[in-house]
């Protein structure tokens, strides 16, 4: 969806139009839970989170600005709720890949292609799961939502060379356990 519509859907929302919201969840809805999924590990609690992502989206419009792309924005809240939610709970189970995660129709790669892209998958998703909460939210945040240094730092409400170190650790941390998951 172009940046013109959601915000156009934004400001109708903020005028009470709750159909334009819908359009807006329909819209995100997919990359939001892809977030959660991410950083928690698990399906139910990714979903109850991205509900939660789109509540506190709604109630939060009126701080949008307007010169900033949504879906950054509330992805960057989904992965916030999320970060909150580990840090308050026990350690998550590392996500098992089902029937849902698969390619509809293969992508026109062979069987063999998709396995090998499935397991080189599988070990990243294996190595994010063993670092810390605060690493993995970090590698999100940059790495998936493409937020610079200065974003993050502002949406995790933590100094800017906290946000470095913390990129910094988890990248050195995940290249070392590839490193072992590949043998070398």
């Amino acid at each position: 969806m172009a940046e013109s519509s959601d915000r156009e859907l934004v400001n109708q929302t903020l005028q009470g139009d709750l159909e334009a919201y819908g359009d807006l969840v329909r819209e995100y809805q997919s990359s939001v839970f892809s977030v959660c999924f991410r950083i928690l590990g698990n399906r139910r609690d990714a979903e109850d989170l991205s509900q939660d992502t789109f509540l506190r989206a709604y109630h939060h419009l009126d701080s949008f600005d307007m010169e900033r792309p949504f879906g950054p924005w509330v992805r960057t809240i989904a992965a916030n709720l999320c970060y909150n939610h580990l840090n308050q709970s026990r350690p998550p189970s590392m996500p098992l890949l089902d029937e849902h995660d698969t390619p509809k129709g293969g992508g026109g790669k062979t069987p063999e292609a998709w396995l090998i892209k499935n397991e080189r998958q599988e070990r990243i998703y294996q190595a994010l799961w063993k670092l810390p909460p605060h690493h993995r939210v970090a590698i999100e945040l940059r790495h998936f939502q493409d937020l610079t240094y200065r974003e993050m730092a502002d949406e995790l409400e933590i100094p800017l060379n906290t946000v470095r170190s913390h990129l910094y650790r988890a990248r050195n941390k995940l290249a070392e356990l590839l490193r072992k998951y590949e043998g070398t």
